[in-house]
């Protein structure tokens, strides 16, 4: 290869759309001949994409194939619950489905690469992408980042329905200050170890082919020149064989982050970082020459990233049949596929969260419905976010949804997602008046939720509360459904409405999972992956904080001079792990099998657990730890492990969970990785802020 072909392998450029469909830059397509561009993202559809790959293999000196990407996130045609949405459902096994169908789409689509999953621990909802993530802690994370990577990528990477997964974004790209996204992270190396990166470890240890570098900067250094984030502890420590590409323009950007004086400096501290592929910035193709020519970057740290590329066409199967994934036949058997449909009903049910009930839910089918509000006829909306290349022509609405239950309905839109406008008030109110009961579909229209689409403010805009206020006048029953793609602020909500579920962008079967919810034919079960505060003033809040030298208590007599705000309470509106269902359990009988135990034996935790209720339902048992002293200060409750369970209705289950040395370890204060002896508290419940607690003693 010449310097120019290796060079060219580290080269990512994007694909275009106009009225026609899809479209390559003429100057893209002259680099691509010449060997300058060995990768494409945004170019799907086979047709297009074997078009392409024709020339980058018949038409170039060497013949080496295209990699062809794309931001597959939850889902590519078939759409799938938004990413929190699907960590709410605590299901590994649905969470990894949703990604092996995406896989078998996109793949089918002429894609060999999701830009997915993305790992990022975020503890502020004001940041728009808080929705492509797994929620707030660490264990559950680390368990949703590597049934992601699997679902995308198989067991085998040279199959023609899988997919490269990309592990982003390292790092510590979920805690910007303020909320603001792309802003400055700045944070301890212990913190950044221990709460941070475990979930991009979790999916390289599942197998994730690529990485990609955050927009942020970390301890003053932008991550794509970060040394220390891509090559010590990447490559070193963790051992990651794959290749790391950045984010969009990302080597370009850190000029304006103050870092480098110019693109041309940048590409040399990116490249000398670990930067092995330039997304869309042109910087190493218009530089690394040069670059190499003057000392500056070793050719031989070219030639590995290039390398590091050619490594990952090899094991996709490129070399042996190019065109592996570009099947027409197969594409169109594949796109909205009856059995893909039917796993996003099931997967967009199960992510769904009964925030509130007061047996207004489930609905029976006689009653005269009232349905009102901005989401109710919602269609796109229900996509969320990233919806790839989902389409919403055929998706079918809230609204039209329930005539399958329940064909006496009427319809008001009530008001826009924001505004002043409240003319439609007065037909919402008439609605409501001739119901017995009314749902009403309120949130945020889809772009306020991911990528730069940061808000002050997590409350719902005043004129949906005041539509819901107007409603509440009526005296009929109020069951609120939300559509977001962040925790809300519902402290007006809650005292307004009878029930509450949250439904989040439940993906292209949505309509008719929001319907099979309400009606009862499914029990919900979701479980929140990340805290609702209040208020916007309370966050940063979640559930593993630490307990300050002066902890707020309800039973204590001093109240003023203690970690609390003067008029709202210190506790959560909903705590991480918070989930209703229409089934009832209760706890009891918390059990450990030892008062102490040493380092090398195990402690095995037992809890009964009853449906009491009359209706069979799902719930998911959560198992946390308290270490009570250490070295440095521990949070108070560390969730440690979960199993979700059926129970019939009257059913008593024994659910065991086991505690080992490993589960106890954290960052010591020498940074040494291990754990201390003392006493542990053991936490068993339903959720969080809802357990039963025992204790043991870690002995040396």
């Amino acid at each position: 290869m010449t310097l120019e072909e290796k060079i060219g392998q580290t080269v990512l450029f994007s694909s275009g759309w106009d009225v026609t469909g899809p479209t390559l830059n003429d100057n893209y397509l002259k680099y691509v001949k010449e060997g300058l561009c060995g990768n494409i993202f945004n170019a799907h559809t086979v047709k297009y994409n074997k078009r392409l790959q024709k020339i980058a293999v018949e038409e170039t000196r060497l013949g080496i194939p295209l990699l062809f990407g794309y931001d597959v996130i939850h889902g590519h045609k078939t759409i799938f619950p938004l990413s929190l949405g699907e960590a709410s459902s605590w299901d590994m096994t649905a969470i990894e489905k949703s990604a092996r169908i995406s896989a078998i789409e996109a793949s089918a689509s002429g894609l060999n690469w999701t830009f997915a999953p993305m790992c990022d621990i975020s503890r502020d909802p004001r940041w728009g992408r808080i929705s492509e993530g797994a929620g707030e802690d660490v264990y559950l994370a680390k368990k949703i980042a590597a049934a992601r990577v699997h679902g995308f990528q198989g067991k085998d990477l040279s199959a023609p329905n899988t997919i490269m997964a990309c592990v982003k974004h390292f790092a510590a790209y979920g805690a910007p200050q303020g909320g603001r996204d792309y802003n400055t992270v700045d944070m301890s190396d212990r913190v950044l170890r221990e709460t941070y990166l475990p979930p991009y470890k979790a999916a390289i240890d599942a197998g994730a082919a690529t990485v990609m570098t955050s927009f942020n900067e970390l301890d003053g250094v932008p991550s794509s020149g970060n040394h220390y984030l891509l090559t010590d502890i990447l490559r070193n420590e963790w051992g990651f064989n794959g290749f790391v590409v950045t984010d969009y323009t990302s080597i370009n950007e850190m000029v304006d982050h103050g870092i480098v004086a110019d693109e041309k400096e940048a590409g040399e501290l990116a490249m000398n970082a670990g930067v092995d592929m330039d997304m869309q910035g042109s910087v190493y193709l218009d530089h690394l020459k040069e670059l190499i020519r003057e000392g500056k970057v070793d050719e031989k740290r070219v030639e590995e990233a290039a390398r590091r590329v050619l490594k990952m066409k090899f094991y996709l199967g490129l070399f042996d049949d190019p065109y592996r994934y570009l099947d027409e036949k197969r594409e169109k058997e594949m796109i909205y596929n009856p059995d893909h449909l039917k796993a996003s009903l099931d997967v967009a049910k199960k992510s769904m969260v009964l925030l509130q009930n007061d047996g207004t839910l489930p609905l029976s089918g006689n009653k005269k419905i009232a349905i009102i509000g901005p989401h109710a006829k919602a269609t796109v909306n229900l996509l969320g976010s990233w919806r790839a290349s989902g389409g919403w022509d055929f998706v079918t609405s809230p609204f039209d949804a329930i005539k399958k239950y329940n064909k006496n309905l009427l319809y008001a839109k009530g008001c826009s997602f924001n505004g002043n406008d409240k003319k439609g008030f007065a037909e919402a109110v008439s609605a409501a008046k001739k119901s017995d009961v009314v749902l009403v579909f309120l949130g945020a229209p889809e772009n306020w939720s991911g990528e730069a689409a940061s808000r002050t403010s997590i409350e719902l805009p005043q004129i949906q509360t005041d539509l819901l206020k107007a409603v509440r006048k009526t005296g009929k029953p109020i069951v609120l459904v939300l559509m977001n793609g962040r925790p809300l602020a519902l402290e007006r909500e809650v005292k307004i409405s009878n029930s509450i579920l949250e439904a989040w962008y439940p993906g292209t079967e949505g309509g008719f999972a929001i319907a099979d919810v309400l009606f009862g034919k499914y029990n919900p079960s979701g479980k929140l992956p990340v805290t609702f505060p209040r208020v916007t003033g309370q966050i940063p809040i979640y559930y593993d904080m630490k307990n300050t030298g002066r902890p707020y208590s309800a039973n204590s007599t001093e109240q003023r001079y203690v970690s609390r705000y003067l008029f709202t309470p210190n506790t959560p509106l909903f705590a991480f792990g918070h989930g209703l269902s229409y089934s009832h359990f209760t706890y009891s009988n918390l059990k450990l099998s030892a008062q102490e135990i040493t380092k090398d034996q195990k402690l095995e935790v037992s809890v009964q657990i009853k449906n009491d209720s009359k209706v069979d339902g799902e719930e998911t048992v959560q198992l946390y730890i308290r270490d009570l002293v250490g070295s440095v200060t521990r949070p108070v409750k560390q969730l440690k492990g979960f199993q979700k369970v059926l129970l019939k209705a009257g059913e008593t289950k024994t659910i065991n969970f086991i505690l080992s040395n490993d589960d106890l370890k954290f960052y010591r204060k020498d940074m040494s990785w291990g754990s201390e002896p003392g006493k542990f508290n053991v936490f068993v419940g339903g959720a969080s802020d809802s357990v039963l607690e025992e204790s043991f003693l870690l002995k040396d």
